[in-house]
């Protein structure tokens, strides 16, 4: 069992990081707004978070301007997708080794 912990990946450690890969996952493009919105944060807490999967490389973030308004939205790369997958692998495995 030591060994299913070792394959989890510290950057989804957090309940937010996890949330934030969740709904990245399914929907290709999300901007800032829907995220913060999505997951009841505020604006420091989401950046922190995504200050981390930047710097981790699991997310992109793309700022434009629409309307004159800055726009900030976030994709999955695939470097994150492939990560995320394999942390809710040893998540699975872990569960499954509890039964």
């Amino acid at each position: 069992m030591k060994g299913l912990f070792d394959k989890l990946d510290k950057a989804f450690e957090h309940r937010v990081r996890l949330g934030i890969m969740s709904l990245l996952a399914i929907q290709d493009d999300m901007p800032y707004t829907e995220l913060k919105q999505q997951l009841d944060l505020t604006d420091g807490n989401l950046a922190t978070h995504m200050r981390t999967l930047l710097q981790a490389g699991y997310v992109n973030e793309e700022k434009k301007f629409a309307n004159r308004k800055p726009l900030t939205s976030y994709t999955i790369t695939p470097e994150g997708r492939e990560a995320f997958m394999k942390h809710l692998e040893a998540l699975e495995a872990l569960l499954k080794s509890l039964e």
